[in-house]
């Protein structure tokens, strides 16, 4: 299941377009990953995974991007403050 989930988000993958290979139908996967989502499971796996790299200090910060299509723009908004991994924002 989580593969299949994965590799729709990864590809834009219609859920209706998933190879049968997954073991997955359209009526699993879905809500499945609405349920996955609403309970925070992605944050969580990315903190997780942010968490084991920094414990083994092959986290570097100067490669850190930020994708402004996915960051939604307030109108009117000016604050261009850059927030560090892991630190205060400030």
């Amino acid at each position: 299941m989580f593969t299949a989930i994965v590799f729709a988000l990864s590809i834009d993958c219609a859920w209706r377009h998933l190879a049968p290979s997954f073991g997955v139908t359209v009526p699993t996967a879905h809500p499945t990953f609405t349920a996955w989502t609403e309970a925070s499971l992605w944050q969580q796996l990315h903190h997780a995974v942010l968490d084991e790299l920094g414990s083994h200090g092959t986290i570097d910060c100067s490669l850190v991007v930020l994708d402004a299509a996915s960051v939604r723009a307030k109108k009117g908004s000016v604050d261009l403050r850059v927030v560090r991994l892991g630190g205060s924002g400030q």
